[in-house]
């Protein structure tokens, strides 16, 4: 089985501090993006990716990622939203309804994201119409208000979700469609389909699959690339 990859890279990465959007920043001489993009290029299991973008970086992101490092697997180049949330509704409403199958939705920041976990994540969508990646969380974590401890749920409940989120594409689709209608804003995906009464499954990913937001982040990416991960 494979699937669809829908990639939202339209984010502005104010925290970075950078004069170019973050997912253009170089990584090992190449762009963050173009990392994350290979990742699913590279996977006998996904068919095609749809790469979400600020609307004036189209071409810019067609011509210095997408052509120059050869990702032949990407469909199309779209136009993002304001937020996340509405560049992952564009991308969704491009596929349209001949899109039958299973959509992984990934964070064009995210390149660590282990390969070999693609098949499980796209076979957990498909038998259970939704999966996330995530983690255990490690710290003690504290619902805070006004300043103080109002909370300390049990740890060993809580888990970090990352991406990718992946889905039934109609059931993803009229998650996105119902919280439109709603006004809705979600964290994430799945927080939109779990408002339809469905329960996605969580699988444990990795904590090298980090988020690259912050100069920090950018050090960590750059310590992992010189110790890649064992299988």
């Amino acid at each position: 089985m494979t699937a669809t990859v829908l990639i939202p890279a339209a984010g502005m990465g104010r925290r970075m501090g950078a004069d170019i959007n973050k997912q253009y920043l170089q990584l090992a001489g190449r762009p963050i993006l173009a990392h994350t993009l290979s990742l699913f290029d590279q996977s006998p299991h996904v068919s095609r990716i749809i790469v979400v973008s600020p609307a004036d970086e189209i071409a810019y992101c067609r011509r210095e990622v997408v052509a120059r490092f050869g990702l032949r697997k990407v469909e199309a180049v779209i136009a993002g939203g304001a937020e996340r949330q509405d560049s992952v509704r564009n991308g969704l409403r491009h596929l349209g309804e001949r899109e039958p199958g299973v959509v992984l939705i990934h964070d064009g920041v995210r390149p660590f994201f282990p390969a070999r976990l693609i098949p499980r994540v796209i076979a957990a969508a498909a038998e259970q119409g939704g999966c996330v990646v995530g983690v255990p969380v490690k710290d003690t974590v504290k619902e805070v208000e006004d300043g103080r401890i109002r909370a300390t749920p049990e740890r060993g409940r809580l888990w970090l979700a990352q991406t990718p989120q992946a889905f039934s594409c109609a059931l993803v689709r009229d998650a996105h469609e119902q919280a439109l209608a709603d006004g809705f804003r979600g964290t994430d995906d799945a927080s939109l389909v779990e408002r339809l009464g469905h329960r996605p499954a969580m699988l444990e990913g990795s904590y090298r699959n980090i988020k690259i937001t912050t100069p920090e982040d950018l050090l960590v990416a750059e310590a992992f690339l010189t110790r890649p991960e064992e299988p």
